[in-house]
């Protein structure tokens, strides 16, 4: 018999190319799940850890450790902060047009800035008048504005600076010194473009200490400038650092289905972008240096970093300070203050939203915090086309309709190519499910006259999957553009639909996304398979359930994804079946 004569490779090609197009959606859905699990791992909330009280210990102050001779540096450490409450001197507030936030008097510590132009929640209009016509209450919003830095035990995160003096020089002021201030208050009026804040502080020999912070209108940028007045006999060496403290980031209101890294960032010309995240912190402390470069803490949508000058050596250090607070932050080289002279110390802190073309023009690297991982050499093109079209629509829904036609645009030869080989498949489907019944007995036989018709009609089993297969990669990327793209949150786009970053109140998108999945499905050849024709129509349900739950952004570009594919699919089909 001729049968027996097909190789046993051969049939097995025959069955995969017969069975690939289920394989690969089974094997993408577990794909999907397998990411969901590793992200909960990784940035899901963490079980609580022991809290230890640490009012006695001496951990939280850079102990310039690694530098080339540690017998001429002090290793001065004072008091961490305790576990259950904050130190505090007196409290200086401060208003510009975009930051509310407090400065503490003990160290010239920054606290509870709050992020004036990005509220915690927006209010759905739509929503509200629905209610009001139900006779229903309005739900509860917190319309306050977005808290970066947080002195609430549970959510501590703040900005610290201080001087550490080298060994045989006198204390210098640290983030734990008591500073004076004039006054309580400072508001950046109307017509003012700058405001500064100034803390001074002197000891009983004659060192005077100055910080001047310097806040800008229009900027999420704050200047430090730390000035050393030695008016003592002996000349004074010491070096600046800056840091960030925090207990690890908790998002009460983050989507279930949406991971985001927080954690900590070390930033050099050397090593580039690297993520320290609180583990790593807790299992070795971080010892770097570099020129340049800067250090920060992110969450989602939003970042604080300390970027010292460019030009200047630094050393990055991170601690553990076993209470479940986190330190990231980098010191300088030594300097050395003679008699009746001075120094000035520089840096500056962001505290802000992750705007890309804002941080591209305070950092070298910052603008890296929108964190596309592996995919950013296509996220990032992805990012400036969505911010073109947006510059051009004025609105970021239009913006996304804007991209997902760009990109089917870039792929329609692969497209076209993908559905072709569909459509042929869709023709002959029926004679191959009526070879299949003849030929139920003889698999060798039926795999033979299948791939004789696949010859006859020139149809490629695999033309419909790689196509596919090389687009995913640019469907990830901007799936992760629109889930870290600031810009994005709270957006609206028309209706309903008042914030592409939530959920559609009504589910409206997500239906219509598992409509246009069941017919862009049924345009597909079903499987010659029964018991994988049925899984696959248990795909449209199933996508829908999870699409329930996500940001109305994401579900909006799938919903114009499929439609655009249903009409190119429809479109190509009708060719294949008119011709003869």
């Amino acid at each position: 018999m001729k049968v027996a004569l097909i190789p046993f490779q051969k049939k097995l090609v025959i069955i995969k190319m017969d069975n690939i197009r289920f394989i690969l959606i089974v094997v993408f859905a577990m794909l999907i799940f397998m990411l969901w699990q590793a992200w909960q791992v990784d940035y899901g909330p963490k079980p609580p850890v022991a809290v230890t009280d640490t009012t006695n210990t001496k951990e939280d102050l850079p102990s310039a450790a690694g530098t080339p001779a540690p017998a001429e540096t002090t290793q001065q450490e004072v008091s961490a902060v305790p576990a259950a409450t904050l130190p505090s001197g007196k409290i200086i507030k401060v208003k510009t047009d975009l930051l509310a936030l407090e400065i503490d008097t003990q160290g010239g510590t920054l606290r509870n800035l709050d992020l004036l132009a990005y509220p915690v929640e927006k209010e759905n209009t739509v929503v509200i008048r629905l209610r009001d016509m139900l006779g229903l209450s309005a739900s509860e919003k917190n319309l306050a504005p977005t808290r970066l830095f947080d002195s609430n035990p549970d959510k501590l995160f703040v900005a610290q600076s201080g001087l550490i003096a080298d060994s045989g020089s006198a204390t210098a002021a640290t983030h734990h010194t008591i500073f004076n201030s004039e006054k309580d208050s400072y508001v950046l009026e109307p017509g003012q473009d700058t405001l500064t804040v100034p803390l001074t502080w002197t000891d009983n020999n004659g060192l005077v200490v100055s910080k001047l912070f310097t806040f800008k209108r229009g900027s999420y940028q704050i200047g430090l400038e730390q000035k050393v007045q030695n008016n003592s006999a002996q000349p004074w060496t010491g070096r600046q650092y800056s840091q960030l403290m925090r207990k690890p980031y908790q998002d009460e209101k983050s989507n279930t289905f949406i991971r985001t890294y927080s954690g900590g960032v070390l930033y050099t010309e050397e090593e580039k972008y690297q993520k320290v995240d609180f583990d790593d912190m807790a299992e070795e402390n971080l010892n770097v240096k570099a020129k340049g470069g800067w250090t920060a803490m992110i969450q989602h949508y939003f970042a604080a970093a300390w970027i010292p000058p460019v030009d200047q050596e630094n050393h990055f250090y991170t601690k553990d300070l076993k209470d479940q607070h986190y330190v990231i932050g980098a010191y300088s080289a030594p300097v050395t203050v003679a008699s009746n002279a001075n120094a000035q110390f520089a840096t500056q802190l962001f505290a802000g939203p992750k705007i890309q073309p804002m941080m591209e023009n305070i950092a070298s690297g910052l603008e890296l915090t929108v964190d596309y991982g592996w995919l950013t050499i296509i996220g990032k093109p992805i990012y400036w086309l969505l911010n073109q079209i947006y510059n051009v629509a004025g609105n970021w829904g239009w913006a996304i309709i804007g991209v997902t036609l760009c990109i089917k645009l870039l792929f329609f030869p692969l497209s076209q190519a993908s559905y072709r080989s569909m459509a042929k498949m869709r023709k002959i489907q029926p004679r191959l499910k009526e070879m299949q019944e003849r030929f139920a007995d003889d698999r060798p036989r039926f795999n033979k006259e299948m791939m004789d018709m696949y010859k006859r009609e020139k149809v490629n089993p695999l033309g419909g999957c790689l196509p596919i297969l090389i687009q995913i990669p640019v469907f990830i990327s901007l799936y992760w553009v629109l889930v870290e793209t600031v810009e994005i949150r709270q957006a609206p786009f028309m209706l309903w639909i008042q914030d592409l970053s939530a959920m559609d109140p009504f589910y409206v998108l997500p239906v219509l996304m598992g409509i246009t999945m069941k017919i862009q499905q049924g345009l597909n050849p079903p499987p010659i398979d029964p018991i994988q024709a049925k899984i696959m129509k248990m795909f449209p349900i199933v996508f829908t359930i999870f699409f329930l739950f996500f940001p109305a952004g994401l579900v909006l570009y799938w919903v114009v994804n499929n439609t655009l594919s249903i009409l190119q699919q429809w479109y190509i089909t009708k060719q294949i079946n008119e011709a003869k």
